[in-house]
């Protein structure tokens, strides 16, 4: 079964032993200390500090910024949401623990270097050790690209097994059936599309200029100019500060017609398989765009037991997912820190750890909160 995963890039503190909630203090010179990084939750015997809420929030922000937002738009709405995101990382963290103990990471691995390979196989590089030396030269760390895209598939991982895979096993035919004669519509195989994108962002410049040269990029793509090039030199996409043009050639992907924004698929909506697009209009800046490839969909269902099992999987997992994770909460040692308790420990859904704990109490690994 395929989900659809929601990429952060949050990087882990290995090897820090804290157990008090509160600063971390370090010796400086005699007698001296200095603080290092602020512990705002204890997960069993894993810490979230302040440094990783900042990173997070940073990473959101720019995606916030992507999407249309100004910067002090995106600024306000993820400091608005801080508990929540708080809330989020413990998740996380019980989740990595859990594939930990579920022994998954040899398959997970195994799932990173696959898709280090593709990557590596779509940019027409033959090994990893290439890859690895483009990504450097893109100013992307590989290292850390991993380290991301590892704790990801772990997530996933572990939710797919605990739970999705549950609810795909647990189904019987007869409910798969039913479900089947009374969804039919949502069976019906959607018109998809493959597309290539040119940004160019407003950010610092006259607007009426990057629409000027919006209009002439798409003049010279319609005039037979190498889109891929084009896009190489023009486009002003990043990922985490970083232009990825250099890397993915202006290639964005495949999508569902129904899944796009209105406004790109209404854009795209007469272009024909190579054609160009108008500039179109965003938040942020213009994006062209040419449509790769074009699939027409179907208007009539035909019944596969693995795609209505899989519909109805997606369907039931959001709350069982929900209802997975606070168990896992139940079960473990959560701590917040005093500052944040009233905000995050509400949408935990667990009481206030015993104040022992924070004394520098080391609490055992399942101790219930």
């Amino acid at each position: 079964m395929k989900s659809k995963l929601v990429f952060s890039t949050s990087a882990m503190f290995l090897g820090l032993l804290l157990f008090a909630l509160g600063a971390a203090p370090a010796l400086a010179q005699e007698g001296e200390l200095k603080v290092v990084d602020e512990v705002i939750a204890q997960v069993n015997e894993d810490v979230i500090t302040l440094s990783m809420l900042k990173r997070e929030s940073k990473e959101r922000i720019e995606t916030l910024k992507q999407n249309g937002m100004s910067e002090q738009e995106a600024t306000e709405e993820v400091t608005k949401r801080k508990a929540e995101l708080i809330a989020t990382l413990v998740n996380e963290k019980l989740l990595l623990q859990r594939g930990k103990e579920l022994e998954l990471a040899g398959d997970v691995e195994a799932e990173v270097n696959r898709r280090m390979l593709e990557v590596a196989k779509e940019q027409g590089i033959t090994t990893i050790e290439k890859l690895d030396q483009a990504m450097k030269e893109s100013g992307v760390d590989p290292v850390l690209t991993r380290l991301t895209l590892r704790d990801e598939i772990m997530k996933q991982s572990v939710m797919q097994q605990e739970v999705d895979r549950r609810i795909y096993f647990g189904l019987s035919t007869d409910e798969v059936k039913k479900y089947f004669e009374a969804n039919q519509a949502k069976f019906f195989k959607p018109e998809n599309v493959v597309i290539s994108e040119i940004y160019l962002s407003f950010a610092g410049k006259n607007e009426a200029d990057v629409k000027a040269k919006a209009t002439e990029l798409v003049a010279q793509l319609r005039a037979g100019s190498d889109f891929a090039a084009l896009a190489v030199t023009n486009s002003e996409r990043e990922v985490n500060g970083v232009r990825v043009a250099p890397q993915n050639r202006g290639k964005v992907g495949r999508f569902e017609v129904p899944q796009l924004r209105e406004d790109i698929a209404n854009a795209i909506k007469t272009i024909k398989v190579g054609g160009i697009s108008e500039p179109l209009r965003g938040g942020d800046g213009y994006q062209i765009f040419r449509v790769d490839e074009r699939t027409s969909g179907t208007t009539s269902a035909t019944f596969n037991e693995d795609q209505v099992r899989q519909a109805m999987t997606m369907e039931r997992a959001p709350k069982e997912r929900d209802a997975y994770l606070q168990n896992l909460r139940n079960d473990a040692y959560v701590n917040i820190a005093k500052d944040y308790q009233d905000s995050v420990l509400p949408l935990l859904k667990i009481t206030a750890a015993p104040q022992a704990a924070s004394e520098g109490a080391k609490p055992a690994s399942k101790k219930k909160s």
